[in-house]
């Protein structure tokens, strides 16, 4: 009877240890699936941006400088209607934003933008030190959502302005620094100059822009940007170089100029590496006031996660 008990225990204590290994096999499988897609999701949404970025380098082949024919920016707002030559130089024209835009941006600190900027001057002055503007380098941006803009304006009393500003403070406790590194540095046909960014680690910006989304659901359903982009605009081209006009006679020589001015851009800025911890909601009460110096008010929020 007692040898009967001895090897029902055995077998049942048998039966439990594979039980037991047969879990912990299942769930090493879940978790490395689990992994595998949150790899995968990364390589996908690099591939996203490589691709996006790919495109905007090809637009000022497919469309020239319009620039230097008075274009518009990519908001679809005309040129001369941000800008003005005042004094031989640039200046921009402040308009009152009403409603004011209300814009969520990454900020990147001037740590990392006033080395850019001192690497742009040197290349750029010499052929546009009257027609640039360059940007603010205490308001470099990476533009991530928009609770109200110029083309959706969504209006808002002071209590939903405050209580949109908490729920974004309550995303960037869910958010990681990000470590991004310049990818490339792109001439639009428009004229922008833009830092095109690849995420090293940290929160991804389609990741950010779905917790925004949710946390602002008055916002307008059409954004400005791609959600995949990690841009900032470093400046603004908006007239001639100061090269002989036979050397930039026809389009397709002022391509070629400004292609060899991009790569010289490339090869001191590519793989620039940076951090950013910072998300600002900004209330614009002039147009483009982030991009022109104008009027604004900036709530700055830490992105709270630590984990890398």
């Amino acid at each position: 009877m007692n040898r009967s008990k001895t090897v029902a225990f055995l077998w049942l204590f048998s039966a439990l240890f594979f039980y037991s290994l047969f879990q912990m096999a299942l769930r090493n499988s879940d978790s490395s699936h689990n992994y595998t897609s949150a790899s995968d999701s990364t390589v996908s949404n690099k591939e996203q941006r490589s691709a996006l970025y790919d495109r905007m380098a090809r637009d000022l082949d497919q469309h020239g400088p319009l620039f230097l024919k008075h274009g518009h920016t990519s908001q679809s707002l005309s040129l001369s209607d941000i800008f003005t030559i005042k004094d031989g130089s640039v200046a921009p024209i402040l308009k009152a934003a009403n409603p004011p835009v209300r814009a969520n941006v990454l900020h990147l600190s001037t740590q990392y933008s006033v080395p850019i900027t001192e690497a742009l001057k040197p290349i750029l002055d010499p052929y546009f030190d009257k027609v640039i503007w360059f940007q603010n380098s205490s308001l470099y941006h990476f533009s991530m959502f928009h609770a109200s803009h110029h083309i959706s304006p969504v209006p808002a009393t002071q209590d939903e302005i405050e209580a949109e500003a908490a729920a974004v403070r309550a995303v960037t406790q869910e958010l990681c620094p990000l470590k991004i590194v310049l990818d490339r540095v792109v001439l639009t046909s428009t004229g922008v100059l833009l830092g095109c960014w690849q995420v090293i680690s940290g929160s991804d910006p389609i990741t950010i822009r779905a917790k925004l989304r949710t946390a602002l659901p008055r916002a307008p359903e059409k954004q400005l940007y791609d959600a995949a982009i990690l841009h900032t605009s470093f400046a603004r081209l908006l007239g001639h170089p100061k090269a002989s006009s036979t050397v930039l006679s026809n389009t397709g020589d002022q391509v070629h100029f400004f292609h060899g001015l991009v790569d010289r851009l490339n090869n001191e800025l590519r793989g620039f590496e940076a951090v950013v911890s910072e998300l600002w909601y900004v209330e614009e009460f002039d147009v483009l006031a982030l991009a022109l110096n104008g009027r604004m008010k900036m709530r700055r929020f830490q992105l709270g996660c630590s984990r890398n």
